[in-house]
């Protein structure tokens, strides 16, 4: 008999963990199949539109055939830059903040609060903020607006990753350095942020993924523009701006246009985290070596 119920019981377990496992998988496929049909369908929608004029050149009056959107290219280069020199150095002091020198206060635990509620806040409600605090003073849209609308939308993000990042640090580190006579700070900067520093970066990225694609607040703030602007005090086009106006005009080829620059947008965004990546593990390795 003991025999016969370990026998079982093994039998059990091979069934129990090959079942688990068909689940697991399952559920990757589910997460995983609605992106690459998403992606599929925009390379089907979008390609076709792409040629060089797309490139290099601004949007035909309405009704005419043609065009491209290169200043919406740029523009959204323009502004995510902003964003991010806003952004990225913010978001990531807030979290060594958090982290390393304000824990269990008051202050900290607010920081907590408010950057977890932000994480919250519908982007339309950023944007109309935003609109108030800086374009109606200014009297006019500007890009410098638009920035500055993604940049305290990417802070959150960042400042609650780098902490998480930063927590996971061991203590036998930070303790290693103090033994050796090296002051707080630089023990924070130069060993456990740079400890910390993959998954701080994945955070970032994240942070720049989300805001690229984002329409709300640039409506309020960067509001859009059919010729080439590059001045921070002006309206600028963008990306998705551009989407959202072809999407909803009553022409085919514009509407063949909105597909084609969601593509690029798409393209854009996995380039630019896919060089990030590759930077930074070089610059990693390096260091390790």
């Amino acid at each position: 008999m003991k025999v016969g119920e370990n026998t079982f019981r093994s039998r059990m377990r091979g069934v129990t963990d090959g079942a688990v496992t068909g689940l697991a998988m399952l559920a990757t496929a589910l997460v995983v199949l609605p992106l690459v049909l998403i992606f599929v369908y925009v390379v089907y929608k979008g390609a076709s539109s792409l040629n060089l004029a797309f490139f290099t050149m601004v949007p035909k009056p309405p009704g005419e055939l043609g065009g491209g959107m290169a200043n919406a290219i740029l523009g959204s280069a323009i502004l995510l830059g902003l964003g991010s020199l806003i952004g990225v150095p913010v978001g990531i002091a807030g979290g060594i903040y958090l982290a390393e020198f304000g824990r269990g206060t008051k202050l900290a635990n607010a920081i907590r609060f408010t950057a977890d509620v932000l994480n919250g806040i519908p982007s339309i409600v950023m944007g109309i903020a935003i609109y108030s605090l800086i374009v109606i003073p200014q009297h006019h849209f500007s890009a410098f607006a638009g920035g500055v609308a993604l940049g305290i939308m990417m802070i959150p993000t960042i400042t609650r990753t780098t902490e998480e990042m930063l927590l996971m640090v061991p203590h036998a580190v930070r303790e290693a350095a103090l033994g050796l006579g090296v002051p707080n700070w630089r023990s924070v900067l130069s060993i456990t942020l740079k400890t910390a520093s993959p998954g701080i970066i994945t955070g970032c990225m994240l942070a720049f993924s989300r805001v690229a694609g984002e329409t709300a607040p640039l409506l309020f703030t960067a509001l859009g523009n059919q010729f080439w602007s590059t001045s921070l005090n002006e309206p600028i086009a963008a990306l998705p701006l551009q989407i959202y106006v072809y999407a909803l005009s009553p022409y085919d080829d514009w509407h063949r246009m909105a597909w084609a620059g969601s593509l690029v947008l798409i393209a854009l965004i996995v380039l630019a985290v896919s060089l990030v990546r590759y930077v930074t593990s070089r610059g990693v390795l390096k260091g390790a070596s």
